[in-house]
Parts: structure tokens; sequence; C-alpha cells
């Protein structure tokens, strides 16, 4: 298991909670992501919590495409 600061990567009203209840958090539950973002997250893709935006199949295909193009170099 890698470990991870959640200080780094909440926000610091979710860096105290258990970690079972992040994915169910809204998106502005991480670090440097503000409300209105959130609501524009949602306007443009449905996203309204941390796993939703885990599971938004763009986020997924850049990341194996960035993935893809490091491992080739």
């Amino acid at each position: 298991m890698v470990p991870i600061d959640l200080d780094k990567v909440l926000d610091k009203a979710y860096a105290d909670k258990d970690l079972s209840t992040i994915p169910s958090a809204p998106v502005s539950a991480l670090k440097g992501v503000s409300e209105r973002h959130g609501e524009l997250l949602h306007e443009a893709f449905g996203i309204k919590t941390v796993a939703d935006l885990a599971n938004l199949k763009y986020a997924r295909w850049a990341q194996t495409l960035a993935a893809l193009d490091a491992a080739a170099k």
C-alpha cells in the first residue's frame, strides 16, 4: 500500500473524516476544488461526488493515454 498524506489532497473540512466517507463526499472535498468548480463539473458531466469524478470515463482515458506515453519513453 502506498501511503498518502490526506491533508495534501483533501479540504480541511474532510481531512479528519473516515476514508470510507470520501468517495461519497462532494468534489469540493478535494483540495483546490471549490464549490463553484463542483457546480461546473456537475453541469458539464453530471459529477456530484469524488467517486463520480474518479469514475469519469474521460479522466480514465486521459490517465491511460498519459501512462502509455510515459511507458513509451
